[in-house]
């Protein structure tokens, strides 16, 4: 068993998505030790405050999967400049009720990609900003706002050699990053 088990949530729920290829490949480059598992986010209902007392079992299962990980990895497209619908309805649910967010105190990682030159740059920064107040401590630096070009994965859908010095130090400096702040 792996010493720490990180939570993938994904933004996107395209099956064949940018965002989702990048969550396989990166994961590739942490080092013996990480296990990395997307949690679904897809099947999760519009989040309702009123149905807070009596949550649906897919929201429990994913506050589960969260509650359980030593650490989290969000990569999300950028959507009219922010983050898509369905991560802050995800966010949303692990958060709630009040007091009881499945989010708070894990450290994370932010990555995204998007075939645009400021790659993910608007949706990272609005999900900082989310987090912040989920009491998540994210990974300030290095930044990765990835522009998807050819060359960005190989044929077997790893990191190219162009970005892999780079993914694999951002792959180093999340390691640590989760090492040091996870509980």
């Amino acid at each position: 068993m792996s010493k720490y088990q990180i939570a993938v949530v994904i933004g996107s729920l395209r099956q064949d998505s940018f965002n989702r290829k990048l969550a396989n490949a990166v994961t590739k480059l942490a080092p013996p030790g990480f296990s990395f598992r997307q949690v679904e986010i897809g099947d999760l209902p519009l989040y309702n405050q009123d149905d807070d007392a009596n949550q649906a079992e897919s929201v429990k299962r994913l506050k589960g999967e969260i509650v359980a990980a030593q650490g989290l990895l969000f990569v999300t497209p950028e959507y009219n400049r922010s983050i898509p619908g369905v991560l802050k309805n995800a966010i949303d649910h692990a958060s709630r009720p009040y007091g009881q967010s499945a989010w708070a105190g894990k450290p994370a990682g932010v990555l995204g990609a998007s075939p645009g030159a400021t790659g993910t740059a608007m949706a990272q920064q609005h999900l900082r900003n989310i987090l912040a107040t989920l009491d998540i401590t994210t990974l300030g630096q290095p930044e990765a706002f990835i522009q998807v070009k050819d060359g960005l994965f190989d044929e077997a859908g790893n990191i190219g050699t162009g970005s892999k010095k780079f993914l694999q130090n951002w792959m180093d400096q999340y390691v640590a990053w989760v090492k040091k702040h996870s509980a």
